[in-house]
């Protein structure tokens, strides 16, 4: 399919996303999932490729008001013929001048910010530079002292899948999260912590968001098989590596795979796999397998047979993210988590089958004008709730830009108030992120 040049005004099917190969060079993706392509001189663009490489990678050079040129390998330039087709035969260097390879381009979005824009934006030297800032100082060791004071005794850690190949992951990823994972069982150790290790990054990402490390937004985890067999293996890869070790809890298979985009029995299958990975390596092992996000039925994975024991389902509450809870007023968001969230534990509890965690939730929601009392109020009737939850809660998280999705200022602001559960408390934990964010997760586990 050769790429025409015939309208004025630009829509959907003339946005592109654009792979950051180099400060200079870039590949076009389609909204269909082909990329732009041109081979040799003279050579008509066409959107037929289903991969990348030389041929569909375009050096942009831009002006200061917004205006491209855009060269190919061979280094000749685009040009919009008479015709109206996007060919590569501009001859000679163009200007910024009114001329057939000069061409408007407008930035529509750019709202990913993940692990993989940090190291791909910097560059392998510059990321390296910034990460290893960010993990030597962002959690310490300290942190695990204050989780100690405060009854936490279980960390749940986040990991992106090239922790398997560190110390040299594939590009453009960054070495060095394997060494902040062995510091935090270290640390974790040191104050009778325990730790659950949860993959919240899969190859090709499995919902299309930035902490799942997408590329451009985009869920291809689901689509490929190579992908998936990847992600057993980072699977075996920590079980193998952690199961021996006094402060594993559990390993979580797969964090917020996206209902809209990945199939059930795809997940089904992958989660049983990933089960029978940890059982070879550790007989006791928590297996927690998250529910699809985007309007799944929470009973769904209780219905399917994964796995014989020490299985729990990871369910995630938030009273965000869904224009249901927008214009809700404090006492609305507070009836609703004694209402229809209550109800819901309930149900689940009484499901006869996997362990129930709310995996994550936060202190937080759309009222504008919501008061420290408000605030705590909500908070309260969270914990009195999802301390109902056969195998706990977990709060994201310990440290965050926004004030009431961090922990730390929460309780030392007293906007979040922690009360001793009438129930008997086997576990609290905390999840550590070892992505390029700055959020910390914390948990509580009956």
């Amino acid at each position: 399919m050769d790429v025409s040049v015939n309208r004025d005004a630009a829509s959907s099917w003339e946005t592109f996303t654009l792979w950051r190969v180099s400060e200079s060079e870039f590949q076009f993706r389609t909204t269909q999932g082909q990329f732009l392509t041109c081979y040799g001189t003279g050579c008509s663009v066409s959107a037929t490729a289903e991969s990348a490489s030389t041929t569909e990678t375009f050096q942009i050079e831009r002006n200061n008001n917004g205006q491209v040129h855009i060269k190919t390998k061979s280094g000749t330039y685009l040009q919009a013929t008479i015709g109206n087709w996007l060919t590569a035969d501009y001859p000679g260097t163009p200007g910024w001048d009114d001329n057939a390879a000069t061409f408007e381009m407008s930035i529509v979005a750019n709202n990913l910010h993940g692990d993989y824009q940090l190291a791909n934006g910097y560059g392998h030297n510059k990321a390296k530079q910034v990460l290893e800032r960010h993990r030597n100082t962002f959690i310490n060791v300290g942190d695990f002292e204050f989780l100690f004071r405060h009854g936490i005794n279980t960390v749940r850690i986040p990991v992106g899948w090239w922790i398997a190949f560190d110390p040299n992951p594939p590009a453009p990823f960054i070495g060095g999260t394997l060494e902040a994972l062995d510091n935090a069982f270290s640390w974790a150790q040191a104050y009778n912590i325990k730790c659950i290790i949860d993959l919240h990054a899969a190859p090709g990402s499995q919902n299309g968001m930035e902490h799942s490390a997408s590329q451009d937004g985009t869920t291809g985890w689901p689509t490929s098989s190579d992908y998936i067999s990847r992600t057993l293996h980072v699977i075996d890869f920590l079980a193998s590596r952690y199961a021996k070790h006094p402060v594993l809890l559990g390993i979580e298979l797969l964090n917020e795979p996206s209902a809209a985009s990945v199939p059930l029995d795809t997940l089904v299958s992958y989660y049983k796999q990933g089960y029978e990975i940890v059982r070879k390596h550790s007989p006791s092992a928590y297996v927690v397998i998250c529910q699809r996000i985007g309007n799944a039925d929470p009973l769904e994975l209780y219905q399917a047979d994964i796995g014989s024991h020490n299985i729990v389902v990871d369910l995630h509450y938030y009273n965000l993210f869904d224009t249901f809870f927008v214009n809700k007023s404090a006492i609305d968001n507070i009836q609703f988590i004694y209402q229809s969230r209550e109800a819901q534990l309930q149900a689940l509890n009484g499901a006869n089958g996997p362990l129930v965690f709310i995996g994550e939730w936060v202190n937080e929601w759309n009222v504008t004008s919501g008061s420290q009392s408000d605030y705590q109020d909500f908070g309260r009737a969270q914990l009195e709730v999802y301390d109902a939850a056969s195998f706990g809660w977990a709060y994201w998280t310990l440290k965050n830009d926004r004030k009431h999705w961090d922990f730390e200022w929460s309780i030392g602001n007293n906007y979040l108030q922690l009360s001793n559960s009438q129930k008997e408390k086997i576990f609290n934990s905390l999840t550590w992120l070892l992505l390029a964010s700055v959020w910390f997760h914390l948990c509580q586990i009956f």
